[in-house]
């Protein structure tokens, strides 16, 4: 059994929908890509500033990264441009910035999709522990399943289709657009999920970033924060469950082989002798 803390005991409810985020929260894949947003940032910053170190420019990349985290990429690019202009530097356009990061990352996880769309990987290994069995007890309980990730819509396809994933969403899989504000996760919410729902207390929400679980909140949903360890694919990453708390998070788990402790405490109340562990 895997590790459950209840932050909300309370969390007892009938769930109709249920909203994932994906990267961090299904799938690995990126796994790795903070390093290279921040050293490609720091790299683009070091350009104009003076007067700071390295360490001091590092500090302020990762800080503006990580507050904007689960978001669309492009608003850590837009952010970007933005740190440049206080510098007294003329940025490019955010899209070019996003098109630079997306190259890098794209190369570094390039043979990880390669491995999986010719099975010569186990989707396994690019998943989130106990992922496959949480998606098909959810289907099997009848409920509605969402994905929507700040990653680009075509990469999400791609890379949950690649995972064995894509038809477990009978709700759907949204992804960023080039049009930012055709996008977001509250969006998917309010527009697609909430109107299919009797109550908003029906919807269940995973992530493991702060913007999908603060948006599950503020409607009245119960939100799981998964502070998974994605490299090492066991145990809770400290970081991502001191945000995750400060989201709103009700619950916060590493990855889901303690699914069944968990649905137990939320569909039939918590027994903290029995399922926090």
């Amino acid at each position: 059994m895997g590790h459950i803390e209840w932050i909300n005991e309370d969390v007892q409810r009938n769930f109709q929908a249920v909203l994932f985020d994906f990267d961090g929260t299904i799938s690995l894949i990126r796994e790795g890509w903070q390093p290279i947003m921040y050293s490609y940032f720091a790299e683009v910053l070091t350009e104009v500033s003076q007067g700071q170190s390295q360490e001091e420019i590092g500090q302020c990349v990762r800080e503006f990264v990580d507050l904007l985290t689960g978001k669309q990429t492009i608003y850590q690019c837009m952010y970007l441009a933005d740190e440049i202009r206080r510098r007294g530097g003329r940025p490019e356009d955010p899209s070019v910035y996003k098109a630079e990061y997306s190259r890098r990352l794209l190369l570094h996880i390039e043979d990880r999709v390669w491995g999986l769309k010719t099975g010569k990987v186990e989707p396994e290994q690019y998943l989130v522990p106990g992922s496959l069995e949480l998606l098909d007890y959810l289907r099997s309980q009848g409920l509605d399943l969402y994905l929507a990730s700040g990653t680009d819509h075509e990469y999400v396809q791609e890379e949950a289709a690649a995972l064995g994933v894509s038809d477990y969403f009978n709700g759907g899989i949204y992804g960023a657009l080039d049009d930012y504000k055709m996008f977001s996760k509250e969006k998917v919410i309010k527009e697609l999920i909430l109107p299919r729902i009797q109550t908003a207390e029906a919807l269940l929400g995973f992530g493991d970033g702060y913007v999908e679980i603060e948006n599950v909140k503020v409607v009245g949903g119960i939100a799981v924060g998964v502070a998974s360890r994605e490299k090492e694919r066991r145990g809770i990453d400290r970081w991502k469950r001191s945000r995750l708390i400060k989201a709103g998070a009700d619950v916060i788990i590493g990855d889901y082989r303690c699914q069944e402790a968990l649905f137990l405490g939320l569909t039939e109340g918590v027994d903290l002798d029995v399922s926090s562990v």
